[in-house]
C-alpha cells in the first residue's frame, strides 16, 4: 500500500512532487506595501507601517540565501513535528536562513547528513522538499536547508 504525502502545514511550500529546482516555500507579499511574510499571512498585512487598502498575493520565496544562524538541536520539538516517544532522541541541525531579495530569515531543518560543521555564517544554502515522519498511512513532507556547495559534491560523485 502506497503511502500518502502530506504537507506538515499546507500552503507553506510548492508541491513536493515539482522538480527539486522548482521547489520553493511560499509567502505572502502585501499589494499596498510589498511586505513580504513566511509563513504566509492570509489575513492582514502585519507591517505598522502599511497603508493599508493592499491585498496579500501568494509568492514563491527565493530559492537560495545565506546562514544567518544555526545550531543543533538538542530537545524534541512541539508540534507539528512529530516523533516517536519511545525511540531514541537523533539531534538534528536548525538553520535560520537570509532571503535578502524578500528581507528576511526563515528558521527551518538542515538536510538530512548536514551537521553544524558544514555550515558557517554566511554559507549559500538553498531549499529542498524533505520528509518530517512516516508511518504505515502517510508521509509527512517539509523543506530543508542544504548547503549549495554540498550540492556540488553530490553531481560530481
Amino acid at each position: 500500500m502506497a503511502r500518502t504525502r502530506r504537507p506538515v502545514v499546507a500552503g507553506w511550500f510548492t508541491d513536493d512532487t515539482v522538480p527539486e529546482a522548482e521547489f520553493r516555500l511560499l509567502g505572502t507579499r502585501c499589494t499596498a506595501c510589498a511586505s513580504v511574510f513566511f509563513p504566509r499571512e492570509d489575513d492582514w498585512c502585519r507591517n505598522p507601517g502599511c497603508p493599508g487598502g493592499g491585498e496579500l498575493a501568494e509568492v514563491p520565496l527565493s530559492p537560495r540565501g545565506r546562514v544567518w544562524s544555526y545550531t543543533d538541536g538538542r530537545y524534541r520539538p512541539p508540534a507539528p513535528y512529530v516523533s516517536d516517544p519511545d525511540a531514541p532522541w537523533e539531534p538534528y541541525t536548525l538553520v535560520a536562513v537570509e532571503l535578502a531579495a524578500e528581507a528576511m530569515v526563515v528558521l527551518g531543518q538542515a538536510a538530512p547528513g548536514v551537521s553544524t560543521s558544514d555550515l558557517a555564517v554566511g554559507t549559500e544554502v538553498e531549499v529542498v522538499p524533505g520528509v518530517l515522519n512516516e508511518d504505515e498511512e502517510h508521509t509527512w513532507t517539509t523543506w530543508n536547508w542544504r548547503p549549495v556547495a554540498q550540492e556540488r559534491r553530490e553531481e560530481r560523485s
